[in-house]
């Protein structure tokens, strides 16, 4: 309980008593202070001045072996953590406080470790921004100042050390007997970001290039991807991760703007990468020119002062003038077949389908100009209101969507308004019709931004989408009834006009184009009597292609050296592990602070032994999904069936000082049942240890890039490697396909070891070119492809790739 100060008599000090928190323990010393006070602000000063014995001490000039008893350190709370128990079931809270002095320096934050007692009634009252004074503390070292980019120690504070805080605070208007604390807003610093640094915490501005919705990972988390770019002309790709799908970024389009708080910045393949920390935030804004200024956010707790206004409206006139931001999505009156687009719509109703699609039905207020498909789904599978749904029947269209974005689609709340990014407009047809018709879709993954925004209701775009909806008078509406192959005849004004439509519809091409849809078609012959490097589209056929055997067409690159290296047999992996087997693990190197160990001895004739190490997230086991494990001594088989179990496997060996990977011929890293490899000529490979600092992060993600970059290894990527002969009439040419997993929607590295996928890339390339077909029957390809030119030694050469196409979903 807080009590109001008293004034001392005359012969007291003649300061007033801070206001405290009432505790059983009386201090020996009459003056003393209790461990927690809170001291009010009287225009802009303290009423109640800090014990005279106290010195204060700058964050540049504290040191471990220090006596800190009669010293304080002052600084504002820019984070906090939430009060939590110790094994020993006493209280702990950590707060961050930021030097106010120093607020320019690279590092001007440390961490604050309360225990006990204090740490329970700091929790209680104190807020982001108050000026928080810590005295009498102990400095230790700090085990995560690499990690997080603050002071290399950390202050310790208890009341059984003699430790006290002191939190300034202001009266209150509402009542006397309460107090308020004041907000102190720290300055922070924001970086360029083309002066980022490896390994550290920054904070910055950046406006959006690219991003992908929010996203299920692999584990529990919610995703996102941005790309980021600013006026130094540098560009960043951020990966965030979060257990609270509202704390990520709220990014509704391209050229929107955003803030980041605490963001750790690591350089991977030559380029910076950013990621969540401890204590990330952001704001967003929209980067439209003249748009209010009005950060988006969950949290209710955030600073903004006013000269950050300039610092947005400078970003959005510099993006006007530098970046190709696209215009408004598109509305269904203006959707053509084959194409990706995206949708700003209204959900009137959902179902579900099956176990891996959803349906979405939608409306914008204007009319799709071609027949839709309307999902098969039972009337009492459907949510939504029956009598609106009835009403909006011929404006509504149906959106499947698929595998991981069902989870998200499933949660959406019927009315809600939503922008739908990289839907494809597929042109079908069915057994029992003659004519074609549109279906849309939102296919798995998350490539080229793939996914499903909700918007709230103070966006712009919906605020004029309402307006519009409101406005349209669905009575005209009423008569107009679903277009069947029959009804299909009155559009056109003749029998040869009918005819020629579904010509067209025959000759539609079975690869669909994902960017660059302003150029126009070029002739092969002009292609190959032009100079290079230069960018085409192209309408062709597929007369041939290598390899025949599509097994082989799989490789491992190396992006840094471009090198291209055969996927090794498993059977080398195998002996890899039998030549490391006779190596016993070390046991000093078992259960250590970050991982927990186990052994134990086979019982056939060898008595092989076999160590495993579970990686530990703050002194605890996680579930399998989310654990990495590494392994002595296995066999393939127990390799493999582990990887299947546990999120992350890591063969390794013992040394005398250490865990270390085995010979880069073997896998560094086994997911499910795609084995990852590193470059020989590139990788300086770093003892296991090193995986520690990811262990030490709030939330490890164990993704593939990150545990690459500190075990310091370049990870090989699996990519599709074809040469397809193109023909379209006025010549031919040979253009190589170098892809990842957008041309076939098929994952390169899961390909070899999947049954289903494989079967699947072959009927799509017996479609693309079937055999034994002559060249008038075969289908249209659009492809972009882009020349470049090879030269070795005196020899001169033109090569052709294809690039920014994939393969059309109603292909296999």
């Amino acid at each position: 309980m807080l009590r109001e100060p008293r004034a001392r008599g005359a012969g007291g000090s003649g300061v007033a008593a801070p206001r405290r928190f009432c505790s059983r323990r009386r201090l020996e010393r009459e003056k003393a202070a209790m461990p927690v006070q809170l001291l009010k602000i009287i225009k802009g000063e303290s009423e109640t001045p800090l014990p005279s014995h106290l010195q204060k001490e700058d964050l540049k000039c504290l040191q471990e072996g220090f006596d800190y008893t009669n010293k304080y350190f002052q600084g504002a709370v820019i984070l906090s953590y939430p009060l939590t128990k110790l094994r020993d079931g006493s209280d702990f809270f950590k707060v961050v406080l930021q030097d106010l002095n120093n607020s320019c320096s690279r590092i001007n934050s440390i961490n604050v470790l309360i225990y006990g007692k204090m740490a329970e009634d700091c929790a209680k009252v104190m807020r982001h921004g108050d000026t928080f004074v810590v005295a009498g503390f102990k400095l230790s070292k700090s085990p995560t100042a690499r990690e997080d980019g603050r002071h290399g120690c950390h202050l310790e504070v208890s009341e059984e050390a003699g430790s006290g805080i002191y939190i300034y605070t202001k009266r209150s208007t509402s009542a006397a007997s309460e107090t308020a604390s004041v907000s102190v807003a720290p300055k922070y610093v924001y970086t360029p970001l083309n002066h980022l640094k490896d390994g550290t915490v920054v904070n910055l501005y950046g406006i959006v290039k690219f991003f992908k919705p929010p996203y299920v990972s692999k584990g529990t988390d919610y995703c996102s991807v941005v790309t980021l770019v600013d006026p130094s002309n540098a560009k960043l790709t951020c990966t965030l991760f979060s257990g609270n799908l509202d704390s990520l970024p709220k990014i509704y389009k391209i050229g929107d703007i955003v803030r980041f708080h605490r963001i750790k910045i690591r350089e991977y393949n030559g380029q910076m990468q950013g990621i969540t920390s401890g204590g990330f935030a952001s704001l967003t804004f929209d980067g439209t020119v003249g748009a209010p200024v009005v950060p988006r956010t969950s949290s209710k707790l955030y600073t903004f002062l006013d000269e950050e206004h300039k610092t947005i409206e400078e970003l959005r006139a510099w993006a006007a003038s530098n970046l190709s931001i696209s215009g408004p999505a598109a509305k269904l009156s203006g959707v053509q077949p084959m194409l990706f687009f995206d949708l700003t719509c209204q959900l009137v109703g959902k179902a579900r389908v099956d176990g891996s699609s959803f349906l979405l039905k939608v409306w914008d207020g204007t009319k799709c100009p071609y027949p839709t498909w309307k999902v098969p789904v039972e009337a009492r599978d459907l949510e939504g209101e029956k009598g609106l749904l009835h009403q909006l029947r011929h404006l509504t269209v149906d959106i499947l969507v698929y595998d991981n974005h069902v989870q998200l689609a499933k949660s959406l709340k019927i009315g809600s308004f939503l922008r739908i990014y990289s839907i494809h407009a597929k042109q079908a047809s069915t057994d029992n019709q003659d004519v074609s018709h549109v279906e849309f879709h939102l296919h798995g993954g998350t490539c080229y931004g793939r996914g499903i925004g909700v918007l709230p209701e103070s966006n712009p775009d919906v605020k004029e989408l309402k307006a519009f909806l409101e406005s349209v008078d669905l009575a005209d509406s009423q008569n107009v009834e679903s277009m069947s192959s029959v009804e299909l005849d009155g559009i056109f004004s003749n029998v040869t006009d009918l005819q020629s439509h579904l010509q067209r519809c025959q000759q539609l091409s079975v690869t669909v184009l994902t960017d660059h849809q302003d150029l126009n078609n070029t002739e092969l012959k002009t292609i190959l009597n032009s100079t290079a490097p230069q960018q085409y589209r192209i309408r062709a056929k597929l007369r041939t292609f290598k390899p025949q055997k599509l097994h082989q067409c799989i490789k491992l690159f190396c992006s840094r050296c471009n090198s291209l290296k055969e996927v090794p047999d498993g059977s080398d992996f195998d002996l890899i592990l039998q030549d490391s087997a006779p190596t016993a693990p070390n046991p000093e190197l078992h259960n250590t602070s970050w991982y927990d160990s186990v052994m134990w001895t086979t019982q056939h004739q060898k008595q092989r032994k076999i160590a495993i190490h579970f990686v530990k997230h703050d002194e605890m086991l996680q579930e399998p999904e989310d654990t990495l494990l590494m392994i002595e001594g296995g066999t393939l088989k127990e390799v493999s069936k582990l990887s299947r179990r546990f999120k992350c496997v890591i063969p390794v060996r013992s040394t005398e000082d250490d865990l270390e990977l085995l010979d880069l011929s073997a896998p560094f890293l086994l997911q499910g049942s795609v084995k990852y490899y590193g470059c020989k000529q590139c990788s300086t490979p770093k003892t296991i240890k090193s995986l520690s600092s990811l262990a030490a992060e709030q939330r490890p993600s164990w993704e593939l890039t990150e545990i690459a970059q500190v075990l310091g290894i370049v990870p090989l990527q699996y990519v599709f490697i074809m040469k397809f002969t193109l023909v379209d009439g006025t010549g031919a040419l040979n253009a190589y396909l170098f892809d990842y997993e957008k041309f076939f929607q098929i994952p390169a590295s899961e390909i070899l070891t999947n049954d289903f996928l494989q079967q699947k890339m072959q009927m799509t390339m017996n479609t693309l070119c079937p055999p034994g077909r002559k060249l008038g029957d075969l289908p249209w390809l659009e492809c972009f492809i882009k020349s470049y030119n090879i030269t070795d030694g005196m020899k001169h050469q033109v090569y052709y790739q294809i690039f920014d196409t994939t393969v059309a979903e109603d292909v296999v």
